[in-house]
């Protein structure tokens, strides 16, 4: 189930953490701070990281194979325990799709056409502990309108991602 565009499991609205079409853009945020989109209002407020502090998932703490060469960008607080992570790649969305789909063993489901979404599902949801499925999405950020998804470490190669990955784990956080 994609974290920014699906039905809600009878929670609150789902988070969005990519730019809808004809949305406003979003006001800058401070690095390392939990969009409040994304913030569960019961949990404590939550200390910002540090740009570059906090330190790349392991594909041990993924629970999947990372695409060779993706980037870590950020990570964010999904409630109930759980992160999602987000990672920037120069590969096509094409490349990606194909990827997850050897190694996953499963074909996944493109969930729009534009800007073209596949979601690949990792495990069981279960309600009662976790806010989101677990799952991997691709999104293209490469169009006729966009030159990609801009690099958010100052001075960062490359300047935009084609492609962003977004995982969220099948287990809790270790």
């Amino acid at each position: 189930m994609l974290i920014w565009a699906a039905a809600g499991y009878g929670q609150s609205p789902t988070p969005r953490p990519f730019p809808q079409p004809g949305a406003p853009p979003p006001a800058p945020a401070r690095p390392g701070t939990v969009p409040p989109a994304l913030a569960d209002p019961a949990a404590p407020p939550t200390q910002p990281v540090l740009p570059g502090a906090e330190a790349p998932p392991t594909e041990a703490l993924l629970g999947v194979p990372l695409y060779p060469g993706a980037q870590f960008l950020a990570s964010y607080d999904a409630g109930r325990g759980q992160r999602f992570y987000l990672f920037g790649t120069a590969a096509s969305f094409v490349d990606l799709v194909n990827f997850y789909r050897n190694v996953l063993r499963q074909r996944g489901s493109q969930v729009f056409d534009v800007p073209a979404t596949h979601e690949f599902d990792v495990g069981r949801f279960d309600d009662d502990t976790m806010a989101f499925p677990p799952g991997v999405t691709i999104k293209d950020f490469e169009s006729q309108t966009s030159a990609g998804y801009p690099n958010p470490a100052p001075g960062g190669e490359p300047d935009r991602f084609r492609s962003i990955i977004q995982i969220v784990p099948a287990g809790p956080p270790r």
